[in-house]
């Protein structure tokens, strides 16, 4: 039901780089993470970068938004200073670039499909689409990844472009029409927020047969609870305090 690793660095190197970037992607695997969580939207002429929000002034500073700005114009945007100004100089990454990152350093990937509002055909066919280049490109040895997100129809169309790429869906709290959206998408899990699980909801997901996957767990406690609830595996911002090995060494 869960093939994957049980631990995920999130969106690269949890708290301590800049999220969705190369650097944070080193960072995890510094910290002996093989397994990252990362999310992916569209720029004005469809390529796929990594970023969390569709709008800029958190992680790139000033106005404007990713769907409305030129790939080549993004990749130079200051992505790092922000967090520290050690960082001046990290930029907005393809998704191309972290891939091939990822696939060089045996790293597993949970791809987080994020549309822009409006975008959600598109990005789920572009980012499927090229993914299933990627792997080809790659050859025998590279490490399929999983999709995942919160928009059903980015899934659809993902996997409309690519089915033999895994699926996971994402929601935040609980749905009571969770099992019908996995059966529609034909996913292998479901992905939601660990502060709104329950033992019961968890026994119901696995008995459904389905994997189970929680963000964001940055507590130690926390996640020896829900492993024990029966979740398969987590992401954590905290990958100084919660190992790439925890599940198994707990």
């Amino acid at each position: 039901m869960w093939p994957y690793p049980k631990v995920v660095a999130h969106r690269g190197g949890g708290s301590l780089a800049p999220e969705n970037t190369l650097t944070a992607m080193q960072c995890g695997l510094d910290y002996g993470f093989r397994a990252v969580e990362f999310d992916v939207m569209l720029s004005k002429d469809g390529v796929p970068v990594l970023m969390h929000d569709p709008d800029f002034g958190r992680t790139v500073a000033g106005t404007g938004s990713v769907a409305t700005t030129l790939a080549q114009d993004l990749l130079q945007m200051d992505a790092g200073s922000w967090f520290d100004p050690r960082f001046a100089q990290v930029h907005v990454p393809t998704y191309e670039a972290v891939f091939l990152f990822c696939q060089a350093h045996q790293i597993w990937m949970n791809v987080e499909i994020k549309p822009a509002p409006g975008f959600e055909q598109e990005t789920g066919r572009v980012v499927a689409s090229l993914t299933q280049k990627l792997l080809v490109d790659c050859g025998a040895k590279a490490i399929p990844p999983l999709f995942s997100s919160f928009s059903f129809e980015a899934l659809e169309f993902a996997k409309e472009a690519a089915p033999e790429i895994a699926r996971g869906y994402l929601i935040d709290e609980f749905q009571s029409d969770w099992h019908d959206a996995l059966r529609t998408l034909e996913a292998v899990a479901l992905h939601t927020n660990q502060k709104h699980l329950t033992p019961e909801w968890a026994k119901e997901i696995k008995s459904a047969g389905y994997g189970l996957f929680c963000y964001t767990v940055n507590v130690a406690e926390r996640g020896r609870e829900i492993l024990a609830w029966g979740v398969d595996g987590f992401c954590t911002d905290r990958i100084d305090l919660i190992s790439a090995d925890f599940a198994i060494a707990r």
